[in-house]
């Protein structure tokens, strides 16, 4: 069995870097870690949780959550960063590494403003369910 979660972390990054709506509002700020001093906003994968679906292709369900970092004032671009996640990633094909998604949602989406009022999160958590290529699939 390939490792599905390695798969659809480099397959989330890689779509969420390559979309047009994405970029105009984080640029390539999209990262599994921000680096010290990253610039805002920025797009971070955190949680992964995982278990093996009995089906054929040897299925993965996955819950993946996203943050949007904003400093913006107030919570629009915060938003803009969930509604433009949502809408790369929402019911789309990614493939990586020999896994390819079988279902991708948005399954929800927050936006919350930080205790000391400086930052916005953008908190977008998917449900996946990911599946071996095999031959003649």
């Amino acid at each position: 069995m390939r490792d599905h979660e390695s798969a659809l972390q480099k397959a989330v990054l890689a779509a969420l870097k390559g979309d047009a709506a994405v970029a105009a509002l984080v640029g390539g700020r999209v990262f599994d870690q921000a680096p010290e001093g990253a610039e805002h906003p920025h797009l971070v994968i955190g949680r992964c949780d995982s278990r093996p679906v009995a089906a054929d292709g040897c299925g993965v369900e996955q819950r993946l959550t996203l943050t949007g970092v904003s400093r913006f004032a107030g919570s629009e671009e915060a938003k803009a960063v969930a509604a433009a996640v949502r809408a790369c990633l929402h019911e789309t094909v990614l493939e990586a590494d020999g896994v390819r998604t079988a279902t991708l949602r948005a399954a929800a989406a927050e936006v919350v403003r930080a205790g000391d009022g400086r930052r916005t999160y953008a908190v977008v958590r998917l449900r996946a369910v990911t599946e071996d290529m095999g031959e003649g699939r």
